[in-house]
């Protein structure tokens, strides 16, 4: 087996997402992100399964984030305090590269192959919630709309950060989304 290269991983994700900004999503082969990256086709499959996944590896990551942080919270939280929780870490994850966000978010948007691949990772995370609010006991109705209330409120604000001023802090515009849905149900 070959030689395991632990910066090739971040190499690949940026080679890709340059050439899907450039070239678009469709129009980019895997034997073209590897060259851009200086590395090999065989070494982009030791790392990625196919270049849908360059855009979406670290999902899981994010998910056992967010669902710890739901786990970690006090006991008395509201199934929603609970949820923010989770979308405090969320913010925590995603806002670690904010240019690498934005191109994503652009190439995403572009494709509805990509489309389609967010929602369902959208509806895996808002399972694991609704799983984890079920741990805390909250009824399953109840969990599922909790879950899925702070999934929407992940992609409002995520949206509304990648495409609004530099000076935007995710973690802030997420509490201010989830202030503006409880005036909406008031």
């Amino acid at each position: 087996m070959g030689r395991w290269e632990p910066n090739a991983s971040g190499r690949l994700r940026e080679a890709a997402l340059d050439l899907y900004v450039e070239r678009g999503f469709e129009q980019t082969t895997v034997a073209e992100i590897a060259a851009r990256a200086g590395l090999t086709a065989r070494t982009f499959f030791r790392h990625f399964a196919d270049k849908r996944e360059v855009l979406f590896a670290g999902s899981e990551l994010l998910e056992q984030h967010m669902v710890a942080a739901l786990d970690g919270a006090p006991e008395t939280a509201s199934p929603m305090e609970a949820v923010g929780a989770a979308l405090d870490a969320a913010a925590g994850a995603l806002s670690r590269n904010r240019d690498f966000s934005r191109r994503r978010h652009l190439v995403i948007v572009a494709n509805g192959e990509l489309q389609e691949r967010e929602l369902i990772k959208m509806t895996r995370l808002a399972a694991a919630l609704t799983e984890g609010l079920r741990r805390r006991g909250v009824a399953a109705g109840d969990a599922r709309l909790a879950a899925e209330a702070g999934v929407a409120v992940l992609r409002v604000a995520f949206e509304q950060w990648v495409t609004g001023p530099e000076e935007q802090d995710l973690a802030h515009v997420m509490r201010e989304s989830v202030e503006r849905l409880r005036s909406l149900t008031r």
